[in-house]
Order: C-alpha cells, then sequence, then structure tokens
C-alpha cells in the first residue's frame, strides 16, 4: 500500500483519457532524472503492468507507478488543474523542496 493519492478530479481526468484507449488502459506516473529542477514528472497510457507496478485505483481507474519512482512520491497527492497557465496534472510532492515555475519538475 502506498500513501500516494488522487483527488476526484484527477480521476475524473484520467477516466476521460482512459475512455479514449483500449479497454484495460492504465496511466503510469513515474519519476524521471532531468527536467530544470533535477527530477521531472512523467505520464503515460499503458495496456500492461509490471509485475512490481503498485496500484493505485480511485473512482473505477488505475494508475500504475514503478517502486523507485515510488519512494520519489510518498505522500503526494496527484491533482489535475485547469488555470490561466492551461490544463494539466499537478503533483503535489511534499517531498520537493524546489520546482519550477510549471511544475513538471522538482528536486528534494
Amino acid at each position: 500500500m502506498t500513501d500516494l493519492t488522487i483527488t476526484d478530479r484527477a480521476a475524473r481526468k484520467i477516466g476521460q483519457i482512459l475512455k479514449a484507449e483500449p479497454s484495460g488502459a492504465m496511466l503510469r506516473l513515474s519519476v524521471l532524472g532531468g527536467g530544470c529542477s533535477g527530477f521531472q514528472y512523467k505520464f503515460d497510457v499503458e495496456s500492461a503492468k509490471a509485475d512490481d507496478d503498485v496500484t493505485i485505483e480511485r473512482d473505477g481507474v488505475t494508475m500504475l507507478v514503478d517502486p523507485v519512482s515510488l519512494q520519489y512520491l510518498a505522500g503526494s497527492e496527484v491533482d489535475f488543474v485547469d488555470d490561466l497557465v492551461g490544463a494539466s496534472f499537478k503533483v503535489n510532492n511534499p517531498q520537493a523542496k524546489t520546482s519550477c515555475g510549471c511544475g513538471t519538475s522538482f528536486s528534494l
């Protein structure tokens, strides 16, 4: 079990995205090296779950996270925001010491 959570808004948006995908599709959240602050979040649609993936489910949608990424996401909340900057998923990560202005990269 993990303490990574998905908000209602994010679950609704994930559901909308996955409706356009083949049955059984899931959203993957990964943390990669790079970005303007050191690490960056990456969202992908996947059709298969790896043996060591952690699944986070809410309102009928599934998000996958690999164990390495999960350590950087502990305590985080995945939200969906639609504001003047644009519409996007936002990870509210309590471990992030700094983040870039667009919110897609962070440092620890």
